[in-house]
């Protein structure tokens, strides 16, 4: 019965998370927003529902491990995992907002989270607050960067033209099944996973970083590949870095407005956060070295592998 609740919550969170997705890229095409706006807010926030419905669901069940592992997963999954799957399929190019503006605000909000985390051992509302204003803060900067660029930069090509033209009915529709679904599968995935830790005698932690972070980072990993595949490399990559910066901000800055986390792992801080800032590290001079401005399939596999690693030593500790 547990297995099936994780497949039915997983199964939930994919068909929502698509869902949202598609309703919210819709939304946006209409208000003529640029690729790259809309893989670092709109498609960033949609696939990062998963995430907050599942560490809300946590948090007010008191199982704050869960809320904490579930983004510090996910996020290193996204890097790990989904980035490096994309890289291998189709080679991405890198522009100069990554390092200008994307990768630093990352940086920022994860060192952050580590000093928050490490000085109060919970993320209380009043940092839950100041996380979302942060998020509101780059928002900002992000919007008025890319309307200063907006004439000088090439009118963007290949947009699906179904999602387009969808009738305001449908976008209302999508929103709908997609919130509903989100929700349905936040319950069973969160009861699931919960009663498999019991059964099996691991930490609620070690579920929460392996098993439902991999799950809730499903819908980055399909918007994602599918992107890579279209040659839509600007969401691919802005809808990763996007999705990391919204999880820590948004997802635990909501979810400790509502209900305040508080660190029951000792391995929070002294192996998972570690695990999240070195994936978000790295990636600078991935960037970079030895051909710059482009992330190619060796250095793909060298970030599966490095997430093989941290699966690994993970379930082993």
């Amino acid at each position: 019965m547990d297995y099936l609740l994780v497949f039915f919550g997983l199964v939930l969170l994919v068909v929502g998370g698509e869902f949202l997705v598609r309703s919210s890229v819709a939304l946006s095409f209409k208000l003529h927003l640029s690729k790259m706006v809309i893989g670092l807010t709109v498609v960033s926030f949609a696939t990062s529902a998963p995430e907050l419905l599942v560490s809300l669901q946590a948090a007010l069940n008191g199982f704050s491990d869960i809320a904490l592992g579930n983004v510090l997963g996910s996020n290193i999954a996204n890097i790990g995992l989904v980035l490096g799957i994309t890289a291998i399929i189709s080679p991405l190019a890198i522009d100069k907002d990554f390092y200008k503006l994307n990768w630093p605000v990352m940086m920022i909000l994860s060192v952050a989270l580590y000093f928050i985390l490490k000085s109060g051992m919970q993320i209380s509302r009043s940092e839950g607050i100041a996380l979302l204003l942060m998020l509101f803060v780059y928002l900002w900067i992000l919007i008025r960067r890319a309307k200063k660029q907006r004439g000088t930069q090439p009118v963007d090509e290949g947009i699906d033209e179904g999602l387009s033209k969808a009738s305001n009915f449908k976008i209302i529709l999508w929103l709908l099944i997609g919130g509903v679904a989100l929700y349905a599968g936040s319950e069973f995935l969160v009861g699931g996973a919960v009663s498999l830790a019991e059964n099996f005698g691991v930490s609620e932690r070690v579920i929460a970083v392996t098993m439902i972070a991999v799950g809730t980072s499903i819908p980055e990993l399909a918007a994602s590949v599918i992107a890579a595949l279209k040659k839509e490399k600007a969401i691919s990559l802005g809808n990763l870095i996007g999705s990391n910066i919204f999880n820590i901000s948004s997802v635990l800055g909501i979810t400790a407005i509502i209900q305040p986390i508080a660190v029951k792992s000792n391995e929070v801080l002294t192996n998972d956060i570690f695990w999240m800032i070195g994936f978000a590290a790295v990636l600078l001079p991935l960037a970079f070295l030895p051909q710059s401005f482009q992330l190619g399939r060796k250095r793909g596999i060298v970030l599966v592998l490095a997430y093989g690693i941290f699966i690994s030593m993970t379930i082993i500790s």
